[in-house]
C-alpha cells in the first residue's frame, strides 16, 4: 500500500500538523483537533484543496 501524507489545519485554533491518510477516516466523518478539541467534518481540516483530493482518493 502506498503512503500519503496530508496537511491539516484546525479552522478554530489554526494549529497545523501532518497525518498519514491511512490513519484518517472518510472526509465526512467528525474529526477533533488534537490541540483544542474543536470538532468538524474531517474535510474542513484539510489545509489545501489538494490535501482534500488526496484524502478522497484513498477513501
Amino acid at each position: 500500500m502506498q503512503e500519503a501524507w496530508v496537511q491539516l489545519q484546525c479552522p478554530d485554533c489554526e494549529e497545523n500538523w501532518e497525518a498519514n491518510v491511512a490513519d484518517l477516516s472518510s472526509p465526512d466523518t467528525t474529526f477533533a483537533c488534537k490541540d483544542c478539541g474543536h470538532e468538524r467534518r474531517l474535510a474542513e481540516f484539510m489545509k489545501t484543496a489538494r490535501d482534500l483530493e488526496v484524502l478522497e482518493q484513498f477513501e
